[in-house]
Formats: structure tokens, C-alpha cells, sequence
């Protein structure tokens, strides 16, 4: 071994499957390695759907700041998703997605695309077909309504009076998901002064009839439920006519006040997209210019959430030309990316105080959180402690995002052992204190499990609320047993509940990756740390039903759609290489290093693997909201197969301080 790489074995006696699992690993790790900021993180693309990139093209001309080379760049990028029937769709190999489609046209027609070139006839002739914007979700009219695209009267009506609802109240804005209630609170500014810059161009085409751009809704409430939630939207409707100015006023300064206050230190807002973008309409409403360090900051933030790259093309003289291209993502994932490679990394072999690795945990320490957060609303006694996703989110730590950074940490031989025992310690600490009343995890909030923000007819665009899930869970529970706590009674509830969540088919749903072999693989490599015998039946329920989902050609995958349609896509899909690995995670710590599906399984990553030790991987395995928002995490087809390897090749880790029952 050297000070950079995993070197492959030399045994010549080796079998030779083992030998080339020990080389692609050694690739690998060299090339996860090389890819190490100097800083100490690792960051891979985040990769979601043209939404990002068409929105932040639209509130520039909003805005009045659109300049041509991001105009240009970003159409290419656009223009480069469209599929060949003109649509566009929100994960590789996904259906057409009218919203997606409609929001990408538009923006191709800001970047200069006439109506009747073929790829935007093509797109159009679909939309009028699917329905017209008329059909499309309330965000996607929302843009539209900004440049009187689509009358505000015709959208659902949020007041910002919600902002004083008490956090007991029903649909009080602590009722959201965290990322749903940022993007709330600026968009009732915006429903409240419902602002229309006039647009350059109109967008008869992408109504089946011009005449009537804004028809009625279509169909009718299907529960009593949907009935109420209509009528409520109903009344305020008709409030916003006759709101009592002052206190419209007020509320508006108030929820400007919480905006305001939640703006992260790099400018962003909870460090993903949308809350940014609705932010600086709503604060760009209430007098901000676009020169306030609030607003500055806001939009370079934006400009940190851009990919440039470059394309080549040939032009209409024969020429190839280098042009570039800009893609927006819609987050990024510095912790999350830097936790999975180092434990990577350990798994596979490195030494515990290779310098990459304790400098990863330089950095996992600097990004602590100890402040308070919207999570005190629900806990107000809780010490601080814990890590988010992004560089800047301290009003957001996560719970997942914690409990693996804390199992990265224990893997590093760091030179300053006290500090790293007590931000584990306050990170324990504080997700034991995160744990809701069924004994289980969200991601961010505790119990944030109401059934009315889903109901709202605005809040058509994903999940808006944060319940426990299997995946987050299970990565708690891991740490726990790593900590020695898998007797805790804390501790216990929670494997209750995951063994109590067991699909039928031996599988687990995976909430924030693709999907039942995601919740699976997270699940199982948990249960076992905390002492399940292999033998037991939640085990080997699992394990038949991976062996059953095997692809032919040894790897494992699963569509995003497994999220609409279970029964035909749980399990299913093409082979990838972070699903392969999951799989294999859950199959090597069940004691199946041996078995057919396994041996299958490795020989599907060393067969795919890439001369430069990494793996293609275009379908999307992570989840952002199940079906309506997909993650292509760049740096999973690296870290996943690492640690897969790894542990087929060493074994499970185990820390010396772990007290496994």
C-alpha cells in the first residue's frame, strides 16, 4: 500500500475473481483519491431536470439582469435534454413531463428560439396535446403568471398572514418540511402583490386554445377532504379582495423579517435552489434592489450553484466549435459526498491516518453546526450538535447527514481524538433528541407528520412534509451500534419500527433513494450492527428478495417510476452501479459473501468498471421528492461501489470502540 492508492494483490494463488476485485478496487480508490478538494471535501455533480436551469434563465429576465452568455450557455445545456419528440423529462429515461417541458420551451424562447424551428414546434404540438399549460403544475404557472403568461386569479391563493399561525395550529408553517416552508413563506409575498413584468412574446402555442388560455379547472374534488381544502382556497381568494390592509402589511414585513433572518452565510437560502430564487422575487417586491447585500449576496450564491463545461459542435459552415454549456444544480452535497468517500475510502483499505482521510475530517469538524435552528420549534430544550448537506445550511442540519458523518469520523484516525469525540458526542446527542414519537427518524423535523399541508391545492409540486423514514432510520440505527448504544432503549424503538416497516416481499421503501433496493440497503448492514443474527427472518426475507430482483447480467437497479407503480418497477430497472452496491452491502453484511448473488454482483461492478476506475451511470438513483424531483448524485456510481468492494474484500468494518451486543 502507498501513500495514495490500494495496491492489487499479488497472490498468485488467488483466485482470479478475487484478483480482479482487488485491481478495481485499487482503480478505484486512486480515482475517488485524485478527486479530493484540497480543502479536504469531495463534491460530485447534483443532477436533477431542465426546471433548474429554465427558472433561473426566467427570473433573470424577471429581474432584468439576463446577459447573453448565460443565456446562450444555459440553452445549450437545455437543448441538449430535449429528447427527440421535443419533450423533456425529469430523470434519464423517464416519461415526458408536461411542467418540464413547458418551463424548457419557455426558456428557449427567452434564449431566442423561434416558435417554429422544428424542435420547438415539435415541443409545443406535445403540449398542446398533453393538455396545454393549462395541465401543467402550480409552480410552472406560478413563472408563467409573472410575465402575465397566466392570470394570478387562477392560481391558489397563499396569504402571508400564515406567518403569525401558532406552531400548534393546523398549516402553520412549521407543518412544511423545511424545504417547502422556505419556498412557501417568500411565495406569499409573491401571491400577495401578484407582480406581472410584461413579456417579450406571448405563448399562444402552448395553449389548446388561445382564446381561453385560463380555463376552469378541470374534474371535480374526489373526498370530502379535497372539497374543504378547495373551498378554503376559495375563501381566500376572497379575503385577498378585502384583507385588512395593516395587517397585510405587517404580515408581509414579518414574513420578509424570517426570510431575511434565514439567509445562510454564503448568501443562499437553506443551500438548494428554489427557496433562493423565491426569495429574491419576494424580497425584490418589497423595495429590496437588486444592490441590497441581502439581494447581492442572494444572486452570487445562485451563480455557485452553476456546471460549466463545454461542448463540442459543428456548425452549419462544417466547422466543430467549443461552446459552453451551464447547468444549474439544484443543491449541492459537499458533507453528504465527503462522508460517503471517506468511509469509502477506510472500507476499502486505506489506513485510518492516511492523509486524506484526516483531512476529510478536518473539514467534517469545521462544518459542525452548533447553533439553533427551525428545528427548536419542535424541540426547544435541544443542545445544538450536527452536520447539514450543503457548505452553508446551519439552519438546516439533517439527521442522515449526521448519523453518517459521525461512522465517517469513527473510521479516521484523527491526531486530536478529544475533538473528535466531542462533536460525535453533541452529534449523538442531538439526533437522539431529533427521534419522533413512533421511534423513528425524518430528515430534518421531528413529528413533522400532518396530513393537511399535502392537501393544499397549491402544494402539487412533491412532498411538503418530513416524515420518518426507513432509510434515515437505519443510517441512526448504524451509528448507534457503532457507538456502542444498540441496547438503548432509544435505539431499540427504532429497530421496532424498521422491522415493523418490512414490505411484504422482504424489501424496505427507500424515501430518499431509488428506492425499495436503496431502502433495503440501507436497512439490513443496520439491523445487523445492532445485533439481528443473520438467520433472522426480517434477514433472510430481505436477502431472497434481492437474489429475486437480480438483473440477468448480475447488477441490480430500479426506476424512479417504482415510486408510482410498485408493482411493476420495485426492483426493476437497469443495471447501475450504486444500486448494484447496495445491494451488495445488504448481501455481504447478511454473510452472503460466498453466494451466487454476490459473487454476480462483484463481477458486474469489475465488468463495468471504466478504464480510469470510476463507472458510467446516467439513470438517476437518488431521490429528492419521490417521483416528482430525481437526483443524479455524480459521486455515487464512485463511493458505493468503493465501499462495496471494500467490504467484500475485508469484511464488515468494525470500530475497536463499538460494543456490539
Amino acid at each position: 500500500m502507498t501513500a495514495t492508492t490500494v495496491e492489487p494483490s499479488e497472490t498468485p494463488s488467488e483466485p482470479a475473481a478475487l484478483t480482479a476485485a482487488r485491481d478495481a478496487t485499487a482503480r478505484a480508490v486512486e480515482h475517488l483519491l485524485a478527486r479530493q478538494d484540497p480543502a479536504g471535501w469531495w463534491k460530485g455533480d447534483l443532477e436533477t431536470n431542465v426546471t433548474m436551469d429554465a427558472e433561473d434563465l426566467m427570473l433573470r429576465q424577471f429581474l432584468g439582469i439576463q446577459d447573453r452568455d448565460t443565456l446562450d450557455a444555459a440553452a445549450r445545456y437545455i437543448r441538449s435534454q430535449q429528447r427527440p419528440d421535443g419533450t423533456w423529462a425529469t430523470f434519464h429515461g423517464g416519461p415526458p413531463d408536461l411542467s418540464a417541458t413547458i418551463e424548457a420551451y419557455t426558456a428557449l424562447r427567452l434564449a431566442g428560439d423561434l416558435p417554429d424551428a422544428p424542435h420547438m414546434a415539435a415541443s409545443s404540438a406535445w403540449v398542446r396535446q398533453a393538455g396545454g399549460v393549462a395541465r401543467s403544475r402550480v409552480f410552472t404557472r406560478i413563472w408563467l403568471a409573472l410575465f402575465g403568461w397566466w392570470r394570478w386569479e387562477d392560481l391558489p391563493e397563499l396569504p402571508p398572514e400564515m406567518i403569525y399561525l401558532p406552531s400548534w395550529f393546523p398549516l402553520n408553517i412549521y407543518d412544511f418540511g423545511c424545504w417547502a416552508r422556505q419556498t412557501i413563506v417568500p411565495l406569499t409575498i409573491v401571491s400577495a402583490k401578484r407582480p406581472v413584468r410584461p413579456a417579450p412574446f406571448a405563448l399562444d402555442e402552448l395553449h389548446t386554445d388561445p382564446r381561453r388560455p385560463n380555463p376552469p379547472a378541470p374534474g371535480t374534488a374526489r373526498t370530502g377532504w379535497d372539497r374543504a381544502f378547495q373551498g378554503l382556497d376559495r375563501a381566500l381568494h376572497a379575503y385577498h379582495k378585502v384583507a385588512i390592509r395593516p395587517l397585510r402589511r405587517a404580515a408581509l414585513r414579518s414574513a420578509a423579517r424570517w426570510i431575511v433572518e434565514r439567509q445562510e452565510n454564503d448568501g443562499c437560502w437553506g443551500g438548494i435552489q428554489p427557496p433562493a430564487v423565491y426569495s429574491i422575487i419576494a424580497l425584490h417586491l418589497l423595495g429590496y434592489d437588486l444592490d441590497h447585500p441581502v439581494l447581492r449576496a442572494g444572486l452570487e450564491s445562485l451563480d455557485r450553484f452553476a456546471v460549466w463545461s463545454e461542448e463540442r459542435t459543428t456548425g452549419p459552415d462544417g466547422v466543430e466549435r467549443t461552446e459552453p454549456v451551464r447547468m444549474v444544480e439544484a443543491c449541492q452535497s459537499p458533507v453528504w459526498d465527503t462522508c460517503l468517500a471517506t468511509i469509502a475510502l477506510a472500507d476499502a483499505g486505506l489506513p485510518a491516518d492516511h492523509p486524506a482521510l484526516v483531512k476529510a475530517a478536518d473539514w467534517m469538524l469545521a462544518e459542525e453546526i452548533t447553533r439553533p435552528g427551525d428545528w427548536t420549534v419542535r424541540r426547544p430544550g435541544l443542545t445544538p450538535g450536527g452536520w447539514a448537506f450543503e457548505f452553508h445550511n446551519d439552519n438546516y442540519p439533517d439527521i442522515d447527514d449526521t448519523a453518517e458523518v459521525v461512522l465517517a469520523l469513527r473510521r479516521v484516525r484523527h491526531p486530536d481524538s478529544g475533538r473528535v469525540d466531542a462533536a460525535i458526542r453533541r452529534g449523538i446527542r442531538w439526533n437522539l433528541g431529533m427521534q419522533s414519537r413512533n421511534g423513528a427518524w425524518g430528515a430534518f423535523d421531528v413529528d413533522n407528520t400532518s396530513p393537511f399541508p399535502n392537501r393544499l391545492p397549491f402544494c402539487d409540486f412533491g412532498e411538503v412534509i418530513d416524515p420518518p423514514s426507513a432509510d434515515v432510520t437505519a443510517h441512526v440505527v448504524e451509528m448507534l451500534a457503532w457507538e456502542g448504544l444498540a441496547e438503548d432503549p432509544r435505539t431499540r424503538r427504532g429497530i421496532d419500527w424498521l422491522l415493523a416497516e418490512q414490505e411484504s416481499d422482504g424489501s424496505w421503501f427507500g424515501r430518499w433513494g431509488t428506492n425499495y433496493v436503496y431502502g433495503t440497503g440501507s436497512v439490513v448492514p443496520a439491523l445487523i450492527a445492532a445485533g439481528l443474527p443473520t438467520e433472522h427472518p426480517a434477514i433472510r426475507r430481505a436477502v431472497s428478495w434481492l437474489e429475486r430482483v437480480q438483473n440477468e447480467d448480475g447488477g441490480w437497479g430500479e426506476d424512479q417510476r417504482s415510486y408510482q407503480d410498485s408493482t411493476a418497477w420495485r426492483g426493476r430497472g437497469e443495471s447501475t452501479a450504486s444500486q448494484t452496491a447496495w445491494a451488495l452491502l445488504a448481501l455481504l453484511s447478511a454473510g452472503e459473501r460466498e453466494g451466487k448473488a454476490v459473487q454476480r454482483g462483484v463481477g458486474w461492478l469489475v465488468d463495468t468498471q471504466t478504464a480510469d476506475g470510476t463507472w458510467d451511470e446516467p439513470y438517476f438513483t437518488g431521490t429528492g421528492f419521490p417521483w416528482d424531483f430525481s437526483i443524479n448524485y455524480h459521486l455515487y456510481r464512485q463511493v458505493f461501489p468503493v465501499t462495496a468492494l471494500g467490504r467484500y474484500l475485508h469484511g464488515e468494518p468494525s470500530p475497536a470502540r463499538a460494543r456490539r451486543p
